[in-house]
């Protein structure tokens, strides 16, 4: 059984067409890259994923169970939708860090919010605080920022910022891993940074679906392909397949643009 099961997913605005059919299978551990010119509905189809946007068709999926059908009233799946979200972390293109809480309290800080939930949280609050604490800590040293736990963001690079931004979604100890543009914030020389974070995330077996522009990149570290254009899924398949011989014309078109 796939990880994540997407069918059909339509999403409108007014009039325009963002996603039309859209329905594809990832497996666990394995990265989907989702290429395509700017305005291809490839934001969109993140947002949908993560229930920051609500498709007017389609089911989603993950390990099995039913997180949306657009089919049944809103009300139903509606009421679930921050458990739903929490199936999915999503790295924006801008980092999106509070500026007043150092690098471990950005990491940290939806963790200790979501945990005040647990029935044993007054009893046990100053030890449940020092496990995330000691959580996060791992986790900047993983992405090689242990030394930058008391920083705020105004004194990291974008590099720097992009990473923390990493470890915030992997605090929370997603299915999916999903970034949006990672790199388009950046400044070259900041790029390779977080493309190594998550080369190294690919290599752990961490299931993510990436939106990039970086084509070499999604050659070597996605599983699976997807092109889109103008809303509609143009091409899918392996990797290296869809980036060194598409078999698509406007596949074609639009990787000739990148080499």
């Amino acid at each position: 059984m796939p990880l994540l099961e997407v069918h059909n997913i339509e999403k409108h605005f007014g009039a325009t067409r963002v996603l039309e059919n859209i329905s594809f299978d990832l497996e666990r551990g394995q990265a989907l890259a989702v290429i395509g010119s700017s305005g291809s509905g490839k934001t969109t189809l993140l947002r949908c994923l993560n229930f920051l946007e609500t498709p007017d068709q389609g089911c989603i999926k993950v390990n099995g169970e039913t997180l949306l059908d657009a089919s049944s009233p809103v009300k139903q799946w509606d009421r679930d939708v921050r458990k739903n979200r929490l199936h999915f972390g999503l790295v924006f293109q801008s980092f999106h860090l509070f500026p007043q809480y150092t690098a471990l309290e950005n990491v940290t800080l939806a963790v200790k919010l979501l945990v005040r939930d647990r029935a044993d949280f007054k009893a046990n609050k100053k030890a449940i605080f020092e496990a995330i604490d000691q959580n996060g800590q791992r986790l900047l040293d993983k992405i090689g920022l242990a030394d930058r736990a008391g920083h705020y963001p105004h004194q990291l690079s974008g590099g720097q910022q992009q990473r923390v931004a990493i470890a915030r979604a992997l605090a929370l100890k997603p299915d999916i891993l999903c970034f949006d543009e990672p790199t388009s914030a950046l400044d070259p020389e900041l790029t390779g940074e977080v493309l190594k974070v998550i080369r190294a995330l690919a290599a752990q077996k961490t299931t993510m679906v990436i939106v990039t522009h970086e084509m070499a990149f999604a050659r070597d570290v996605a599983d699976q392909i997807l092109f889109m254009d103008q809303g509609f899924i143009v091409e899918k398949g392996p990797a290296r397949q869809v980036i060194d011989n598409p078999r698509q014309e406007r596949t074609r078109r639009f990787l000739s643009k990148y080499r």
